[in-house]
């Protein structure tokens, strides 16, 4: 089976080649997700501190089913809290327990990757 030609680095500033269909050299491979990461913030500056935690395992204990599953009559337990509408940094939102739903991490990173435009936006 024929190789893909080397190709330089997309990383700004590197010329290194590299193959087998990637963009990065190993150097840079982690360089901007890591940049994205720091951009974000942590999940405690994001309002997923302990009181989250408290909150979340308790949504959890009294909606332990993924209601995305449960729909289509399965029976899945539910590992995540999801925000039916994204709270976007709104704090009144995001403590809102009508705008929570418990879902499977399945149908929680399908939502997200249906509705936020993708893993990574």
């Amino acid at each position: 089976m024929p190789q893909l030609a080397p190709r330089p680095c997309s990383f700004p500033g590197c010329g290194r080649l590299v193959r087998d269909g990637t963009f990065r050299c190993e150097q840079h491979k982690g360089a901007e997700r890591r940049a994205a990461d720091e951009r974000r913030g942590t999940a405690a500056s994001r309002g997923y501190g302990s009181a989250w935690q408290r909150a979340r395992e308790g949504f959890l204990r009294a909606h332990p089913l993924c209601v995305r599953c449960e729909a289509r009559d399965l029976v899945v337990a539910a590992t995540v809290v999801d925000h039916i509408k994204p709270h976007k940094g709104d704090k009144a939102l995001f403590w809102e327990r009508g705008n929570w739903q418990a879902l499977c991490k399945p149908c929680h990173d399908v939502k997200t990757a249906t509705e936020d435009g993708g893993f990574g936006r």
